[in-house]
């Protein structure tokens, strides 16, 4: 093959895309931190499934159409660093083709060379040993092959290879890696996608997992539901999926059993597994109780929860206004406004009451798309905007929406709900977009963030022995203790974080967290800490027992 055109690409992508769909729950258990988000594969799968889809709609003959289509499809799907890198890649592939009707191996490599760049210039600090370095290393290798090179069938080979190369070598660039015995989740996901790419070229099948089936009637139960149901009838509102691999020394698998105890926790239950994994729907006003039960028998390798009462009103409330944009009014115009990213009702509305305007739902293990951010921001009606990510694996989407967006906008990258409180509660009104940045990013820096989860495989990082199920504190980001016992990771991070000049600790329990279990960690405060006021929320957050703000 001398000569690649539009429609022999959109193949391509489609193939890229399954393979990649295939094979997320593996690259979400590469995460080198072992708590439960590990959302890579997640993020990347629905970043190029958008992709995948808008090229599908739009393929063409012209490649230069085609990856344009991939490319805003990436573009407006992006979730997560791995998603919007993953978009960038693919932006500066079409730039460089967008005018080309077919391209020859030399522009095929090329093609990969100028996504490179296009994504080391979209991130800030770019670190090698992640998915840019397999990136950059695999389009080098091709370019130099096409120097000689004719076929595309031949450079496609020479990516493959070398990223598969790249990948193995990212553990010698990045120590964390080694330390925890992975490659780079991110540069697996990409390999997944160019694998894809290759067989779609050569004509041949790829590997099916027994698990993907799942999917199609999680969609058809939901179609199902949203139709015949309005919000306030949801009884069970959390839609919750896990997958569990299952693990010597835990309780046997016992599909029967394990459904009898989930069918009581809500309904909309799905079970699928084979010897190996047990893949996971079902609707419930308790997920945390869903993710225990699946723990019994192996580790946790996919959570997502989501909120079906907020996605059900937007559903309704967007099929409500288009059936009568003819009669309605416009939401009024505001002058400003405060987005934000949060998990758990009751965090949700504490950011409300603080100055919120819109709180889109979100953050670990479900980070929203560029899409759901720039549509949260125009359903608003605001003349200027302020972005709160408040998770670091959203800030990139949230930069990435606001290149999109046709009104004064700006990014305040917090990074934990905490810093996003801090910054909510500095906004001035009266401000400009660029001094209420700088005035809240100033703010949220002087808080220190505490957090409680827990350890879904064994590992050790910094030194830190960690057991899988084990509570694990977190302070500032960095595990300072791996404990069976919940309240003395919970005190660790407090021991850790507080000191003299601490005046004000927030204590938000999540739903793995009792009132009594957060008013003992109150008096353990105010007995070792008397100085520092209390104040406790029920955030009602999941994974994470508790989160702690302290100023």
């Amino acid at each position: 093959m001398k000569s690649l055109d539009g429609i022999k690409f959109a193949e391509m992508v489609q193939m890229g895309a399954h393979h990649l769909s295939q094979n997320a729950s593996y690259v979400d258990s590469l995460n080198v931190f072992p708590v439960p988000d590990g959302d890579t594969g997640t993020n990347m799968n629905l970043s190029m499934t958008s992709g995948a889809k808008e090229t599908q709609s739009n393929a063409d003959q012209h490649i230069g159409k085609t990856a344009q289509s991939l490319s805003k499809g990436l573009l407006m799907g992006a979730r997560g660093n791995s998603g919007v890198i993953l978009s960038q890649l693919f932006r500066g592939f079409g730039k460089f083709i967008e005018k080309e009707q077919e391209i020859d191996a030399q522009k095929f490599a090329g093609a990969f060379q100028a996504g490179v760049d296009t994504a080391y210039k979209a991130v800030m600090k770019p670190v090698e040993g992640t998915i840019l370095t397999v990136a950059r290393e695999a389009a080098a290798k091709a370019v130099e092959a096409a120097q000689t090179e004719t076929s595309i069938i031949s450079v496609m080979e020479v990516v493959v290879k070398e990223a598969k190369n790249s990948l193995d070598r990212t553990p010698e660039l990045l120590p964390v890696l080694k330390e925890v015995g992975v490659v780079d989740s991110g540069g697996q996901g990409l390999l997944f996608i160019y694998e894809g790419f290759l067989a779609s070229l050569k004509g041949e099948a790829l590997p099916e997992k027994n698990t993907a089936s799942l999917d199609d009637l999680i969609s058809a139960e939901h179609h199902r539901a949203q139709d015949f149901m309005s919000t306030e009838d949801i009884v069970f509102g959390y839609c919750t999926e896990i997958m569990v691999r299952f693990e010597e020394g835990k309780e046997p698998f016992d599909e029967a059993k394990f459904r009898e105890e989930l069918n009581v926790m809500g309904d909309s239950l799905l079970v699928v597994s084979d010897d190996e994994i047990a893949k996971v729907h079902i609707h419930s006003e308790t997920p945390g109780a869903v993710l225990t039960a699946g723990q019994k028998y192996g580790s946790l390798i996919k959570i997502k929860v989501d909120n079906m009462r907020e996605q059900h009103s937007a559903i309704v409330n967007d099929d409500s206004n288009q059936s009568t944009s003819n009669t309605s009014n416009k939401v009024e115009k505001h002058p400003y406004a405060v987005v934000t990213i949060a998990m758990g009702e009751g965090v949700a509305n504490l950011l409300r009451s603080i100055g919120a305007s819109y709180v889109i739902e979100g953050g670990q293990t479900m980070n929203p798309s560029t899409e759901d951010i720039v549509k949260a921001v125009k359903a608003i009606n605001a003349e200027r905007v302020l972005i709160l990510p408040n998770n670091k694996n959203i800030v990139m989407a949230a930069e990435q929406a606001v290149e999109l967006l046709d009104i004064e906008a700006a990014v305040v990258p917090t990074k934990t709900i905490p810093q996003g409180m801090a910054a909510i509660l500095a906004f001035n009104p009266e401000a400009s977009v660029e001094e209420n940045k700088t005035n809240m990013t100033n703010a949220f820096s002087h808080v220190k963030t505490g957090q409680v989860t827990y350890a879904v495989r064994d590992t050790s990082i910094d030194g830190v022995e960690i057991h899988k199920d084990d509570y694990m504190a977190l302070a500032e980001g960095k595990i300072v203790l791996s404990t069976p016992n919940k309240m003395d990771a919970a005190q660790k991070v407090v021991s850790h974080l507080v000191d003299e000049d601490t005046e004000i600790i927030t204590v938000l329990y999540g739903e793995d967290a009792s009132e009594k279990e957060a008013e003992e960690l109150s008096q353990f405060i105010e007995e070792n800490y008397p100085d520092a006021e209390v104040e406790i929320v029920e955030g009602k957050q999941s994974l994470y027992p508790f989160i702690l703000s302290i100023e």
